[in-house]
């Protein structure tokens, strides 16, 4: 299959099926810590970038030769790119659970969240994992290397709206990069803006591969430590 991958064990949903929407690295972004190296073709346009009845096909296909017992906790809309980005995320969304009752996850940079529709499509979703590395300017370009133009107040008020909209569970990714944005001071920033979001879980993650930029270094345990006490007791440490 093209767009349709695993199951495979991930740390933190279990058993999930992976769906690439989008060709490899079509993205808003260009993290510094990416295990998928630097991106290829850096946008915000959205559009059809694989067939729908392509991808639903193949869903199809597997779910027709599931094998008996197989475990499956989550499928989940991540890939090799920004998942979002496929304008025809939402009736994908919907043609999972016309499939099956395995629950949805979208996996997602937070980007698009900006636009109305991209909120509306992914509502759809049963969990939503957005990410949230940075909470300033200069800290955001350094660490995602975003698109010209695209600010992080955009991006945090499109979080906040679409936590008030989505009925589902919404669980923030914070990757840490260390003296990038681990800092007892800047997690403190961080938090403050994170409770106004008001997610149901943050999931602190370090770079677990090798990263997209070779000085990228994985945050000591005493800062995951540090940063588990700031965010509270809804904090899990992924890594």
């Amino acid at each position: 299959m093209k767009y349709v991958y695993g199951p495979v064990r991930s740390r933190r949903l279990g058993f999930s099926l992976g769906v690439s929407t989008v060709p490899y690295k079509v993205c808003s972004f260009d993290c510094v810590y990416c295990q998928l190296r630097e991106t290829t073709r850096k946008t915000m346009q959205r559009k059809s970038y694989i067939r729908v009845s392509d991808i639903v096909g193949e869903l199809r296909t597997f779910f027709a030769r599931q094998p008996k017992g197989m475990p499956l906790d989550y499928v989940t809309f991540s890939g090799a790119g920004e998942p979002t980005l496929h304008s025809g995320i939402g009736r994908l969304i919907l043609a999972v659970h016309q499939m099956t009752d395995v629950p949805v996850v979208v996996i997602t940079n937070s980007s698009t969240l900006v636009r109305p529709d991209v909120r509306r499509d992914i509502s759809a979703a049963d969990v939503v994992i957005p990410s949230l590395d940075a909470v300033t300017q200069d800290v955001f370009e350094k660490i995602d290397r975003p698109l010209r133009g695209l600010g992080v107040k955009d991006v945090v008020g499109g979080l906040k709206r679409f936590r008030k909209m989505f009925s589902g569970r919404l669980w923030l990714e914070i990757m840490l990069v260390r003296g990038v944005n681990d800092s007892p001071a800047y997690l403190k920033l961080m938090e403050k803006t994170v409770r106004q979001i008001a997610p149901d879980r943050v999931q602190i993650v370090a770079p677990a591969r090798p990263p997209s930029q070779s000085w990228v270094k994985v945050p000591t345990k005493t800062t995951l430590k540090t940063a588990k006490k700031i965010f509270g007791r809804d904090c899990d440490i992924i890594c």
